[in-house]
């Protein structure tokens, strides 16, 4: 019996994919790649399939059912600052050629030297190679969805809604540069999303809940997992039920762990992505070993995270993905770099080149990116408080980089009175300033968590995949936005 699939390497099953199946030469490639990016100083091919498909379940009924395959290429060429990118959704040697005719342009009278390959090396596996969409029967998931529909009602006679959605994608990618050197990464992806409406005394409230990763359907869709997620769905929204206006002002505020690291996300993490900082739009520009938040912050971006949303074997440029210490005890360390904003900075890439698909050029992006573990027990951070918020979800937000000013939304946060949890509240916001509100934290717990594999991080026009988390931690003067002033 001959090797299947997932015994190959994902250089072996990319090879098959773009070039057997599709009578691609990889000597002809190889030779047109060369010559397209003779004068460059940087660029590559990347060769892309995915296949997706979702389903969704809403009112006691499946309303959609989805599936989608997609093949292509990109063809990038860099020159300096300048870049030229061509893209196709069919990949044979003449469309091939036409890209390269636009791309090498940005080229023309420039004579660049070739940046030297990607130090990809043998990075440990970090996902399956198995396809989901194949690996699980049609019946499986629609009678998935309905067992979650009737289960949710089950528990609580006040459930007058359930959503409910299941996706997955498969993503092969192949890389080629100039000098021969090809890299390849095969990325399963799984999501489960929950949502409920409770109606109580004519009261209405949602909570949602949803899990995913870098996997198999049944790590994900299992029966623990899921009742577990219709629970906790379930919980939000009976919490919500009982909520009461939140206070208006400036108070102390409580981060819960895991999903509320979405904030720092937002509000820190974006403004250390390399093409900001070479452009000097980002507030941490030229920062790098000065001190930018309290004592013991120290944030991390994690691409390899076994089986995590955000994680990556090697970033959409070839380059390994790595664990990256961005600041350490307050200190700005380092910041995510692609290789063109590397070499323009005189730094060295960190295996943060994404896009979002063949179609798009890649940039610094987030993978995994989380505040490491305190020393606090998380009970202390609480009883610390006289009067405060204690945000333990977000419903979303946004930042300007260029100040770090943010708003956040909380969708499950409560009320703090003399070290004790007291009322949920309805409509808390958070606003503040990403390096102000970093250098107010006084406090930082010993419960670190991911988040369960929900996030998805967009910047200019592109989506990626991504994890966020923290530990619990105290944050002070952070102004509240209410709809309670008194």
């Amino acid at each position: 019996m001959g090797p299947t699939m997932q015994d190959k390497s994902p250089l072996e099953i990319t090879d098959k994919i773009f070039y057997e199946d599709n009578d691609f030469d990889l000597t002809k490639v190889q030779s047109l790649l060369s010559t397209t990016l003779e004068n460059a100083d940087d660029g590559e091919l990347y060769l892309e399939s995915t296949k997706s498909e979702s389903f969704s379940f809403d009112d006691g009924r499946m309303k959609n059912i989805s599936y989608d395959s997609t093949k292509g290429f990109g063809l990038r060429a860099i020159a300096g600052e300048a870049r030229g990118f061509a893209h196709s959704g069919e990949i044979s040697e003449s469309s091939l050629k036409r890209a390269s005719e636009t791309v090498k342009s940005v080229s023309k009278n420039y004579s660049g030297i070739m940046a030297p390959a990607p130090s990809h090396g043998i990075n440990k596996p970090l996902y399956t190679s198995v396809n989901p969409i194949d690996e699980t029967a049609f019946k499986i998931k629609t009678k998935l969805l309905e067992e979650i529909d009737s289960y949710a009602r089950s528990l609580d006679s006040n459930v007058i809604q359930v959503s409910a959605s299941i996706s997955a994608s498969y993503q092969a990618i192949q890389i080629l540069r100039a000098d021969g050197e090809r890299s390849a990464d095969i990325r399963p992806l799984v999501r489960l999303n929950i949502s409920l409406v409770v109606e109580k005394n004519g009261r209405r409230e949602t909570g949602s809940s949803g899990c995913g990763g870098r996997g198999k359907y049944e790590e994900w869709i299992n029966k623990d997992r899921w009742k577990g997620q219709v629970k906790e769905a379930l919980r939000i929204a009976n919490t919500n039920l009982n909520s009461i206006p939140t206070p208006a002002g400036e108070m102390p505020v409580i981060l819960g762990p895991g999903w509320p690291g979405v904030m720092l996300h937002e509000a820190v993490g974006h403004g250390l992505e390399g093409d900001f900082n070479r452009k000097g739009t980002s507030i941490f520009s030229g920062k790098i070993g000065e001190k930018v938040t309290a004592d013991g912050v120290t944030v991390i971006d994690d691409g390899t995270i076994e089986n995590k949303r955000g994680s990556i074997t090697i970033d959409d440029e070839g380059t390994k993905s790595n664990k990256n210490i961005l600041i350490e005890n307050g200190i700005l360390k380092n910041y995510m770099q692609d290789r063109q904003n590397a070499r323009l900075m005189k730094m060295q890439p960190t295996g943060n080149g994404r896009r979002q698909s063949y179609s798009h050029y890649p940039m610094p992006r987030m993978t995994n990116t989380y505040m490491d573990n305190g020393t606090t027990d998380p009970q202390e951070i609480i009883s610390s408080v006289k009067k405060g918020i204690y945000a333990v979800n977000f419903a979303g937000g946004q930042v300007d980089i260029t100040n770090g000013k943010f708003v956040f939304s909380a969708s499950e946060a409560y009320l703090v009175e003399n070290g004790k949890i007291k009322q949920p509240l309805k409509g808390a916001t958070l606003i503040g300033n990403g390096p102000d509100a970093m250098s107010k934290i006084s406090l930082i717990g010993n419960d670190l968590a991911l988040d369960d594999g929900i996030g998805t991080c967009g910047k200019d026009g592109q989506g990626v995949p991504v994890g966020v988390g923290q530990p619990t931690l105290l944050m002070g003067g952070i102004t509240i936005g209410g709809t309670d002033t008194n």
